[in-house]
């Protein structure tokens, strides 16, 4: 087993609700992180349906336990009616709760006891680089980072599986959205679109649905952690910018499957994709498992200019590219970016192996740069 590098321990000063899309090995970690902990697997049909039946049945279990024995509940959305057990358990006999599960908007939809504050929201990812040190680059931007996926020998057939049914019984399930064909092609219209501006209207021409209904389909994958937005960073002085977000698929293996792509072309348009892709996956994944506070964001002036990632207030612009050769037109956004922000360190991230500074430009080789990132590095 890959150990990963998550430190949940870190975060049970009380309890966690720990949210991640399905099959990023969330009850794997958890069993193994926490052998000493009382496991209950909503999952499992049996145990679902005793505590359907009988919500109030968790506290008579577990009220003999002693103050900060910790609690497992695998899935807590399949029997969301636990929850007034579980809030009453941590006030009255201090026990902390790992509550687990692929979303939150069961929860939040359907108006359920969310604790009030009394559990901190924490989440879990595909592996990351660090996690990997035989990391085989071209692999993972073909196939991604979901566990079952890149251990297998098999991965198209696990990518297939996991979109058919999880994605689509997940919607289904959830009774999300009333038209699955619609929907269907909103997935892959979100998938052409993946790392580029969104624009509603647009989208929503494509799907023959309104505005409005593709800004709601957005916003289930999100709260079912498919994908995440990455919002534009619009305190500027000198330049008029898009304020519109990017979106990305949660994984890289996923988008490509979307798109139907069972090759990638090193120095093609779409290998430089997925490398960006890859490179705002691991960013995502290092901010959320760190807790840091420095959001991450993207620049774009109506000019044109980009920069693919900005981190905090500016401290860091951060552009990717997949070439083996870095030039000078590489790094020319930073002019106009460096007038906006002078103080903020600029890194170019790429294939290229020398690791260097030009000037003011930092320009980092990807496993040098993923290797900084995890030591706290960059951020």
């Amino acid at each position: 087993m890959i150990p990963r590098i998550y430190k949940l321990e870190d975060d049970l000063e009380q309890s966690v609700f720990l949210f991640g899309a399905r099959q990023t090995g969330k009850s794997t970690y958890l069993k193994t992180a926490f052998p000493n902990a009382v496991y209950i697997d909503l999952l499992n049909s049996k145990q679902k349906r005793f505590f359907t039946h009988q919500p109030e049945m968790l506290y008579d279990m577990l009220q003999d336990k002693p103050a900060n024995q910790i609690v497992i509940i695998d899935e807590i959305a399949e029997v969301p009616s636990l929850l007034n057990e579980v809030h009453r358990l941590i006030q009255e006999k201090q026990l902390r709760f790992i509550l687990c599960g692929s979303s939150a908007r069961k929860l939040k939809r359907k108006g359920y006891n969310t604790l009030g504050g009394r559990a901190f929201p924490c989440y879990f990812y595909p592996f990351v680089s660090a996690e990997l040190p035989d990391l085989d680059l071209n692999k993972v931007l073909l196939y991604g980072l979901l566990p079952s996926c890149y251990l297998s020998n098999k991965p198209w057939n696990v990518l297939s599986s996991y979109i058919d049914v999880y994605i689509k019984e997940e919607i289904k399930e959830e009774a999300l959205v009333r038209n699955l064909d619609n929907f269907q092609r909103f997935l892959d219209v979100a998938a052409i679109g993946d790392a580029e501006i969104v624009n509603y209207a647009n989208i929503a021409s494509d799907c023959g649905v309104t505005a409005k209904t593709v800004k709601e389909y957005y916003n289930i994958l999100e709260d079912t952690l498919l994908g995440f937005m990455v919002p534009a960073y619009t305190k500027v002085l000198k330049r008029k910018v898009v304020q519109a977000s990017k979106f990305y698929y949660f994984d890289v293996g996923v988008y490509n499957y979307m798109m139907q792509r069972e090759a990638l072309a090193p120095n093609s348009s779409e290998y430089g994709h997925c490398f960006e892709h890859f490179v705002m996956q691991e960013l995502k994944a290092y901010i959320g498992y760190t807790h840091n506070r420095k959001k991450l964001s993207y620049w774009h002036t109506y000019e044109g200019k980009e920069i693919d990632a900005v981190l905090g207030e500016a401290q860091v612009g951060i552009e990717i590219k997949s070439t083996e050769e870095i030039q000078p037109k590489h790094y020319a956004n930073f002019k106009e970016y460096k007038e906006e922000f002078p103080n903020s360190r600029c890194i170019i991230v790429s294939r290229d192996p020398f690791t260097r500074r030009t000037g003011d430009i930092e320009i980092m080789y990807i496993f040098d740069f993923l290797q900084k990132l995890w030591k706290g590095e960059i951020i």
